[in-house]
């Protein structure tokens, strides 16, 4: 079992910059791939971004060039730097852990919430007004 735990969401003014972490323990030795995914009110979970052991990392194409993903393996955590917010990244940000390292690939993105190897934190909030 992993479990996560995300923190540093907020409200911000479009244009703002906010950072996120997600904090794992558990069987953190089992992890291939981490991520950030999103989901909006109305709208399915969406990937944002995804990091393997070795600092790969895959980026939306949306957030390309605003965020960043970054993962330390020693203290089993996760980042995600997020400047130039828009308020279309509003939503709920949860962080996922999976043992299967293909989900760092975004095409494998849209099945990780139903996959049954995959874990993920409660999320943490981020709203972006105009």
């Amino acid at each position: 079992q992993v479990q996560l735990v995300e923190s540093g969401g907020g409200s911000v003014h479009s244009g703002g910059s906010l950072s996120l972490s997600c904090a794992a323990s558990g069987d953190t030795d089992s992890i291939a791939c981490m991520g950030w995914f999103r989901q909006a009110p109305g709208k399915e979970r969406e990937g944002v971004g995804t990091i393997d052991r070795d600092g790969r990392t895959t980026v939306a194409y949306s957030v390309k060039g605003r965020f960043t993903i970054s993962r330390d393996n020693a203290k089993n955590s996760l980042l995600l730097q997020m400047v130039n917010l828009e308020p279309e990244d509003t939503g709920m940000y949860y962080c996922l852990a999976a043992k299967d390292r293909k989900f760092c690939y975004s095409a494998w993105w849209v099945t990780a919430e139903g996959h049954e190897s995959n874990y993920w934190g409660r999320g943490t909030q981020v709203t972006v007004s105009s």
